[in-house]
């Protein structure tokens, strides 16, 4: 899961299902990024996981009022926002165009907060295949043990980050940087633009800054 503004990466999840692994990312967020009452502004294509996996998190039990038998199942809550852009195809299975459907919130207000596209986590996808061969579909690359395929995601997300400069986060400079005219642009990592650190990491320095575990 990125963040639309920053482009960083806030959570990830590996689970057998897309369900389960939406679980594990809000349950990142609820407990490390200050969503621990409701889920965050979020976009997606249109498989539902989501929606399940939002309801299961923050989702609440209705207070019962004494009348036939109590509930049971959670449900979900005033204020959350949620918008599910669905791709339409041709019988060739050939993207024609996207339909947006709101999940939860009101429908205005949710369409003005996001764009009609997911190009934002699918360019992520790409960068994550090209990356981590582990995730490539059909390769020879694939992880046999859960400790290893999550140690390479960890990584990438890591150098994703911190290391990894992305031209369409980069600052326009207005004039000289530290005394060196000419220089017009700023290279910014995610991390940068998420003011969690003020310069570009190198692969040493997060090596040397990044704690193991034995697993």
């Amino acid at each position: 899961m990125i963040d639309i503004d920053t482009r960083l990466r806030v959570g990830r999840g590996i689970a057998k299902t897309e369900t389960e692994a939406s679980e594990v990312v809000f349950r990142t967020l609820q407990q490390n990024r200050g969503h621990q009452d409701k889920p965050p502004s979020t976009i997606s294509d249109g498989w539902g996981g989501i929606r399940e996996a939002m309801v299961q998190i923050w989702g609440k039990v209705p207070e019962y009022k004494g009348r036939g038998r109590p509930p049971e199942k959670k449900r979900p809550q005033e204020g959350w926002k949620y918008l599910q852009v669905i791709k339409e195809r041709d019988e060739s299975d050939r993207v024609t165009g996207t339909k947006k459907k709101v999940v939860f919130g009101e429908e205005e207000e949710v369409l003005e907060l996001f764009e009609d596209h997911t190009a934002y986590v699918e360019r992520t996808h790409l960068t994550m295949r090209q990356m981590n061969s582990r995730l490539i579909r059909k390769g020879l690359g694939f992880s046999k043990e859960l400790v290893m395929h999550r140690a390479a995601a960890e990584w990438e997300d890591a150098v994703y980050n911190l290391v990894r400069a992305h031209k369409s986060l980069r600052v326009d400079l207005t004039g000289p940087l530290n005394g060196r005219p000419g220089r017009r642009w700023k290279r910014r990592t995610p991390a940068m633009a998420a003011g969690l650190t003020d310069q570009v990491w190198s692969v040493q320095r997060l090596l040397r800054t990044v704690p193991t575990t034995n697993t």
